[in-house]
């Protein structure tokens, strides 16, 4: 009987339950497998089915990821003004129009512009899809709701690479093509399931209009912002300096890279509902980017004793040291959706969802050659101050949201408090 519950718990850990929770999960899903096509097939597309060059691609995207950082507050104010769902809806068919157009780009410029394009509608769309699930459901269902999203995520995106693997094989231009379109495809079919979600009702808005840039000036929430953004460089340990040190400072084969990146994506799958249990209130919003904190800094110290070993330990050593950093990155994404849906004011929260990503994006332009420098190239002893660094932001990010969410957000705005009433 036991058994028999604990698989009925995985299930519904896994399974969202009937509703809207599981409407938003099977677009999450949709949308993925399109996302995670091109993801794992994009380098090899940009440089046979366009003929770009490694440069190329790489200053492409750099200037795309530079326009998007610039753009999140603004991005996240058409939100506000527009609506989620149909800023949502028009970066979606945005984006479908971009991927069809693919196959006729000629040159760099052309690339550029549409990498660019994208880069500012994934923005977009990711602003408005969180502040729609925010708004749509009950205060105790959004995080879980993120939460499902999330897992259904994940299997999306191994679908995507899946198919991916038969493109790769395939390796013809017309199969690159066909990829793009195949995704134009997805795109548009993810559309058409967020065109037939509960539609919102415009938030009512404060007498004197505030500038989208306002948010910059909430100190409070910012501090909560970067301290919460540092905490996604969970990110670039497990995708980028992992692997950098698995293959210069260990014995171990290079195949437990992959191996490490599919265990990772199970646990996702299996575990992200689970962790997010207790996240849905700011103090435990806060309480679980602390666990997240803690649990890098873990990760920093266990690390380091793969460089000293030999054979199946150093197996042993990486396996743990990737458990470790796999369950703050469940427990930091718990926080941060928490935070998202609790310390926002209501009429801006597509300006505060905004501005709460540049402390991750800011992560993404320091920690990769910053946590590389320390923790590979030092040889291993950089570890430690790196945890130090992480053990000081789990400290401080509780007393921070405290303050944070007893300041008002913006002058004669009260903070969020509840869901908003559907529109029959």
């Amino acid at each position: 009987m036991g058994a028999r519950e604990s698989i009925r718990t995985a299930v519904r850990d896994v399974v969202p339950p009937a509703g809207l929770t599981r409407a938003l999960a099977v677009q999450a899903i949709v949308y993925a497998v399109g996302n995670g096509l091109f993801k794992a097939g994009s380098a090899v597309f940009f440089t046979r089915a366009l003929g770009l060059g490694p440069a190329q691609v790489g200053l492409g995207l750099s200037l795309a990821a530079g326009v998007s950082l610039l753009g999140s507050v603004p991005l996240g104010g058409l939100t506000d003004r527009y609506g989620p769902q149909r800023v949502w809806i028009v970066c979606l068919l945005l984006d479908a129009a971009l991927f069809a157009a693919y196959p006729l780009v000629g040159g760099f410029a052309g690339f550029l512009a549409v990498v660019i394009a994208l880069g500012v509608a994934g923005t977009a769309l990711g602003t408005a899809r969180q502040v729609y699930s925010i708004n749509v459901l009950r205060p105790e269902e959004r995080v879980t709701a993120l939460a499902y999203q999330r897992s259904s995520m994940n299997v999306g995106f191994g679908l995507g690479a899946l198919i991916s693997g038969l493109v790769l094989a395939v390796d013809t231009i017309w199969a690159y093509r066909g990829m793009v379109w195949f995704i134009a495809v997805v795109f548009l079919v993810t559309a058409v399931f967020v065109h037939r979600l509960p539609r919102l009702p415009e938030v009512t808005r404060p007498a004197e209009p505030t500038s989208r840039l306002a948010v910059l000036r909430d100190r409070p929430f910012m501090t909560v912002a970067l301290l919460s953004g540092l905490l996604t460089a969970h990110q670039t340990l497990y995708l980028t300096v992992l692997p950098l040190w698995i293959l210069t400072r260990t014995d171990a084969p290079k195949t437990i890279i992959a191996a490490l990146v599919l265990l990772n994506t199970v646990l996702i799958v299996l575990l992200q509902v689970r962790a997010s249990r207790g996240a849905d209130t700011a103090p435990g919003a806060a309480r679980a980017s602390r666990r997240g904190a803690l649990l890098i800094a873990l990760f920093c110290v266990v690390l380091p004793v793969s460089g000293v070993t030999r054979g199946w330990l150093t197996v042993a050593a990486l396996v743990a040291a990737a458990m470790l950093l796999i369950l703050a990155e469940l427990t930091e994404a718990a926080g941060a959706w928490g935070l998202t849906a609790t310390l926002p004011p209501t009429d801006r929260r597509g300006a505060y969802v905004g501005a709460f990503g540049l402390g991750s994006q800011v992560q993404f332009l320091v920690a990769p050659a910053g946590l590389t420098a320390l923790g590979v190239s030092t040889g291993g002893w950089g570890w430690y101050p790196a945890a130090t660094l992480f053990v000081l932001v789990g400290l401080v990010i509780v007393p921070a949201v405290t303050r944070a969410e007893r300041t008002p957000r913006l002058p004669g705005v009260p903070r969020s408090t509840g869901s908003v009433t559907l529109i029959p």
